[in-house]
């Protein structure tokens, strides 16, 4: 007997010019589809039928046609051996078990009286997975989740499987008209090339919301609630405009807890049905709803069997009160309260129930806060998983509590904020509470997940105060995985040249003392405005040394102290400031002229501060608050004691706003030696300063006390004009003096965007800023009488006159009389005096007046946003002064570009 038990594909026969072609294994895929449209199954043919179907013994078996594997393993697959009984039942389940495999694309069973013959086809191996067209989904965000892979043997059921896989990738970037279409190119040795085709097609948009039975509440109070939001010009910069089933549930629970917080007890949503458009480039959502009625607040009652627990205690601070509108918010909220206080006593895993009794005839609802007894649990270990580079110990000492002592919530919570306020490991880290050994046992786990803490930074920008500015540097904040803080950074700017090197160790010798110091190197250009003109006034350099040190008082108390020794050398531009070998004060003004030498600054310091903030790099909630001084005068040439006082206060307001208040203030006490009649005993590089980007809305140094040097209209020299219209032609010099004694406040409230914009890292902001700096010695001006010829016997006597300087000598005189007077009388001032002797310079007449000293607040409004863009830091301000002085200087727009804000 001679019969052929087979299985092939279809269309085996044109197999080859399929893989030569590289044609599609299956047909398009689209996105919409539920799965894949299936590629046929294998058909397995029964044997050829025979008369009369008899029992046979297998006499052998033989593999052909296998190239990689053994026939050994070929076999192992099957039931058939030799000697073995078999009829035509087992040889159609020996096909069944071949197919199972997936390892052939062709196999065949011949039988010759017992001499059995199995011919295989192997399926190829694939060299190569290639991904063509995909734009908005990165291959890295797809090689993960496909099984396909080189080296593997390629399946028709893998195939169809990662198509299925790459759409449903798709659909959760909402684009819900996507294709997959697989293909394979055909190699030598029986391999292959697998290419998936993807056509993204466009993103899904939601194109309408409708909620259909909702009589209380319009449709755009309840849109707001949702996260999924309609496409529209409104929506440009969100992602929640695209379709999301997962989304669309969630939609759902925050319709139901929006009702359930305004009373509705009985609201439901009977349906949520989302359709796709015929272009199937939009969804149309369509809620179905039913209110119930609204219900307030029965009698609250708490019930404890936790001998810590007086009922009646907390009975009075609960929130909720017998008559109020019910809400399933303040129910939730309250119980994570009573969870939070008895975790303050120590039960890590208190039981707390609240019992509702629902009146429909009175629409009220009862509550009875049920608090069951558990035991007093103590911390049995302490987990730390995840770290790689960070030492064990650098999130170990954060730690509130230690192995061993009764649990606490809130060492546990401020362990949370101390570990986050690290900056070493992602964002809202939180400790996971897990049952220990025994019922009174409990295992705090830390899943930390690190981040980079290293910084180089290469970076050019533009500013609206330094104008064209360099910078680089390079920062370890986790240095070793030990804490430690390295830095070294060079700036450079047409307005400020810096170099610095620094290092801080927090735990000294694991111990809780920190301890760090830097050299640096810092050059200043001061400078003022001639119209839009900047002009540098006084050039400050400064080498110094700074070491410091600091101990914790108490959890949120710390005292640290510094010394620092400086060396300052002030000077002026002698082109043109100078006469001779001596500043002129006639030109650059007396309190520019008394500022200027070689000093030497001796300064030790402290600051003793408060702070409680959830994190110190982004609070939402907490105050700090911090007093300094520091005593100038323990040696070198200097000797004043500053006092700085600072504190803010952040409130969370719920969903994400937080409002920020804060206030500085400030006061320099010279002692050691008299003022000059004119200068102050506090020199000018030392005095506080107040403006951009302080204080937004005014100028750089803007603020304060201030000598404005206006120009004169000497056309008339017997009556001559101050110009004081700052765009005039003549102009006018600005120069900010500072004062001993500052003061600032602010009010700001930062707004949360939706999830596009935040994405983007755009976080704006609106603010309110409040401040002053006073206090300076009124320093000795240049007025017009300075440049009046007050010799009688002189001509031109009691007219305005230009002055002559000899920039060698430094001598003296008023500029000669270019027109005849009467004959006999006195000079009627219709002339000019302009002529200067050689190598005399000349100057103009001009006056200067002395503003701003005054403790009177000055206010802007306005607003802000920080965007991370991807050319660096970017900070944006629109301000308006509200009220200023006079001779303040204002600005409305700033921005900043390049620099960290």
């Amino acid at each position: 007997m001679n019969s052929v038990a087979s299985h092939k594909f279809l269309g085996r026969t044109q197999l080859s010019v399929v893989l030569l072609a590289g044609t599609m294994l299956a047909t398009p895929v689209a996105a919409q589809q539920a799965s894949p449209p299936p590629v046929p199954a294998p058909t397995v043919p029964a044997p050829a039928p025979e008369a009369a179907p008899t029992a046979t013994t297998v006499q052998s078996i033989t593999v052909v046609g296998n190239q990689r594997l053994e026939a050994q393993t070929i076999l192992s697959y099957l039931r058939l051996r030799v000697g073995q009984q078999y009829d035509r039942a087992v040889l159609d389940q020996a096909l069944k078990d071949l197919a199972a495999t997936e390892l052939f694309k062709d196999f065949q069973i011949t039988d010759n009286a017992g001499a059995l013959t199995i011919q295989v086809a192997e399926n190829p191996v694939i060299n190569r997975v290639i991904l063509e067209g995909n734009k908005r989904l990165k291959e890295d965000k797809i090689r993960p989740e496909i099984k396909l892979a080189p080296r593997q043997i390629f399946t028709r059921s893998k195939v169809r499987a990662d198509v299925a896989r790459i759409i449903e990738l798709y659909k959760r970037q909402g684009r819900f008209a996507a294709t997959v279409e697989p293909k394979m190119v055909s190699l030598d040795q029986n391999r292959v090339d697998v290419v998936f085709e993807i056509n993204e097609g466009p993103k899904s948009k939601v194109r309408q919301i409708n909620i259909i039975g909702n009589e209380k509440f319009s449709d755009g109070d309840l849109k707001d609630e949702m996260a999924t939001k309609q496409a529209s010009l409104m929506t440009i910069l969100s992602s929640n405009t695209s379709y999301d089933p997962d989304r669309l549930a969630y939609d759902q629970q925050k319709l139901r807890l929006f009702y359930l917080t305004n009373g509705y007890a009985d609201f439901r949503v009977i349906s949520a049905v989302a359709e796709l458009t015929s272009n199937k480039q939009d969804f149309i959502i369509t809620y179905v709803v039913e209110e119930g009625e609204r219900y307030k607040f029965g009698d609250v009652d708490v019930k404890s069997e936790i001998r810590d627990f007086q009922p009646e205690m907390l009975k009075k601070l609960l929130p909720m009160k017998t008559g109020d509108w019910y809400d399933a918010k303040q129910v939730e909220d309250t119980v994570e309260s009573l969870s939070e206080t008895a975790g303050l006593f120590g039960y890590a895993f208190a039981d707390i129930n609240p019992e509702f009794r629902r009146d429909p005839e009175t629409r009220t609802m009862a509550i009875t806060f049920n608090v069951a007894e558990s035991p007093r649990t103590y911390v049995e270990r302490i987990d730390v998983n995840g770290n790689t580079l960070t030492h064990d110990k650098v999130v170990r000492r954060e730690f509130r509590l230690n192995e061993g002592d009764a649990f606490n919530s809130f060492g546990v919570k401020r362990t949370e904020n101390r570990i986050n306020s690290l900056g070493y490991f992602q964002e809202n880290l939180e400790i996971e509470r897990k049952e220990g050994s025994a019922p009174d046992r409990i295992i705090l786990e830390t899943n930390v997940e690190e981040k980079p803490t290293g910084e180089l930074s290469l970076s050019a920008g533009f500013s609206s105060i330094e104008n064209f500015l360099l910078q680089a540097s390079i920062r370890q904040r986790n240095f070793r995985g030990l804490g430690q803080q390295l830095q070294a950074s060079v700036n450079y700017s047409s307005y400020s040249k810096s170099i610095e090197l620094g290092f801080t160790e927090p735990y000294l010798f694991d111990r809780n003392i920190s301890v760090g110091g830097s050299i640096y190197r810092r050059d200043l250009n001061s400078f003022n405005f001639i119209n839009n003109d900047r002009r540098t006034t006084f050039q400050q350099v400064t080498t110094g040394l700074q070491l410091n040190a600091g101990v914790p008082l108490t959890e949120f108390m710390s005292f640290f102290a510094r010394y620092s020794i400086n060396f300052d050398d002030v000077t002026l531009d002698r082109g043109i400031y100078y006469f001779g070998d001596e500043c002129d004060p006639l030109v650059a003004g007396r309190y520019l002229c008394d500022a200027l030498g070689n000093r030497t600054t001796s300064l030790l310091g402290y600051t003793l501060a408060y702070d409680d903030r959830d994190n110190r790099l982004r609070p939402t909630r907490g105050q700090s608050l911090s007093l300094s001084q520091d005593f100038a005068g323990l040696g070198g040439s200097v000797k004043y004691v500053r006092t700085r006082l600072n504190g803010s206060k952040h409130f969370n307001l719920g969903s994400r706003f937080i409002l920020n208040l804060s206030a500085e203030g400030g006061y320099i006490y010279p002692f050691g030696g008299r003022p000059t009649p004119t200068s102050d005993k506090v020199r000018l590089t030392d005095r506080f300063f107040l403006g951009e980007p302080q204080m937004r809305g005014f100028d750089i140094r803007g603020v304060g006390p201030r000598v404005i040097r206006y120009g004169v209209d000497n056309s008339d020299p017997a009556n001559p004009i101050v110009v004081t219209d700052g765009d005039s032609d003549r102009g006018q010099i600005d120069d900010a003096l500072g004062g001993r004694a500052y003061y600032q406040g602010r009010i700001e409230l930062d707004i949360p965007l939706g999830t596009g914009a935040k994405e983007m890292g755009l976080r704006p902001s609106i603010f309110v800023d409040v401040g002053s700096v006073f206090s300076v010695r009124r320093p000795q001006l240049t007025t017009l009488a300075n440049f009046r010829e007050t010799d009688p016997n002189a001509p031109g006597f009691g007219l305005t006159k230009s002055l002559c300087r000899n920039a060698n000598t430094g001598v003296t005189q008023f500029a000669t009389e270019t027109f005849t007077t009467p004959e006999g009388g006195v000079p009627s001032g219709t002339g000019q005096y302009t002529t200067c002797p050689t190598d005399f310079s000349r100057l103009d007449p001009f006056e200067e007046r002395f503003f701003g000293d005054t403790w009177m607040p000055r206010v802007s409004i306005g607003a802000g946003v920080n965007w991370n863009s991807p050319f660096g830091p970017f900070r944006i301000d629109f301000a308006y002064a509200l009220r200023k002085e006079e001779g303040d200087d204002t600005k409305r727009f700033s921005f900043n570009v390049g620099t960290q804000f």
